[in-house]
Formats: C-alpha cells, structure tokens, sequence
C-alpha cells in the first residue's frame, strides 16, 4: 500500500540507497586491490559483517578498525588514507537534487536521518557528499541519528525506541524511508508509517507524485 503523508509530522530518512547512492562491488574491488580478496564476505547493502558491523555499532573505534584492517590486509605499503578511500568507494554520492528537496522538505515537516554508518564514512565522504551546496548535513536535518553513536543497528527494535526516546516524536506521525523491507517491518512494529525506497522509485519520485 502506498504510503500516505495524511497526519504526517516527521519525515525520518535512511542514508545509503536512500539519500547517498551506493555501489558495494566498487568498495569489493577497491579493498581487493589493496590485498583483501575476501572484502565481500564483510560488506553487504542492507547490513554489515564482522569488524565493519563492530565499527557500524560503535562496538569498536575507527582506530581499532583500521588497525584491523592493516592485519587483514597484510601488506607493506598501504596507508590508513588508502583504507579509508577503499571503504569510501562503497559511496557513489548524493545528487544535488536529494539535497535540495531535503531543505524544501524541512519547510513542512521535521526531518530527521536514521542510519547504519560508521565514523570513517561519516567524518570523510559523506560530509563531503553533503558539502556539495556550501552546506553541512546538520543544515539537512532537524536530527540525526547514527547507529555507533546510538550503539545500536537497524533493523533492531532497541535503535528505533532510542529514536523516539531521544526525539520525542509520535512514530504513528512519522513516516520512515529505507531501501531494506526488514527495517522498514521493524519500525512498523513499533507504530512508524513506512515506505521502501527501490532503485526504480527514490525519495524524489515519492514527493514529486504528492500534492
């Protein structure tokens, strides 16, 4: 059914494959070519593995991460800038028209970003994604909200009753945009309207197909 935004007050946003595209076999190719031919048994579109879901969850520090990476990596010569722009090649980036239609959004309801991320894509690539416009992100959004601050990952209840806990918004008055069906059934269970993002209809084919 499609969701409607009747009663609507708050728009939360899921980032990758919903505002940031993203290209998991560009980030695959990338850490392969620094010497980690298994990459793709760690990182996934909807969740993580391993030490990246330890990093995504705030189990572990950037630091400890990358100091990780170099053991698994095992090769002389790789810095962690090289590590870094490797797990960036995961974010393709953001059209400029998925950042304006956030400022005109944010005329009308409070929006806010719910997402599974890491410290080192978020200070790196993604600011600079959104940079695009002069801005920074916190310019995009009334709140936002990241699982290794929250210490906690989608689709697990706990990081949705943090949300509200910390927000206090009504879930039955919000209306939650992701690209995985399992996080969208998650929140609906605690009262969040949903609406699954698909490559063939993004959050600018939604709005546009609105009043």
């Amino acid at each position: 059914m499609e969701a409607s935004l009747t009663g609507i007050h708050n728009l939360l946003f899921d980032l990758g494959g919903v505002i940031i595209d993203l290209d998991q076999q560009q980030c695959v190719d990338a850490l392969a070519a620094l010497g980690d031919t298994q990459a793709a048994n760690m990182l996934g579109l909807y969740g993580q593995q391993g030490e990246f879901m330890k990093l995504e969850a705030g189990e572990i520090s950037a630091a400890d991460f990358l100091a990780y990476m170099h053991r698994r990596i095992g090769r002389d010569g790789v810095s962690d800038r090289d590590i870094v722009d490797a797990i960036n090649a995961f974010l393709v980036g953001i059209p400029v028209e998925r950042l304006q239609l956030l400022r005109r959004l944010r005329s009308h309801y409070r929006v806010m970003m719910l997402s599974n991320t890491n410290p080192i894509m978020f200070d790196t690539k993604i600011a600079d994604c959104f940079a695009q416009e002069g801005l920074t992100v916190e310019d995009y959004f009334d709140d936002i909200y990241l699982s290794y601050r929250l210490k906690a990952c989608k689709p697990n209840a706990e990081i949705f009753e943090k949300v509200i806990a910390s927000s206090h918004i009504v879930p039955q008055e919000t209306l939650f945009f992701d690209d995985s069906q399992k996080n969208l059934d998650a929140a609906a269970a605690l009262g969040f309207k949903t609406h699954l993002v698909t490559p063939d209809c993004g959050i600018i084919d939604f709005f546009n197909s609105r009043p």
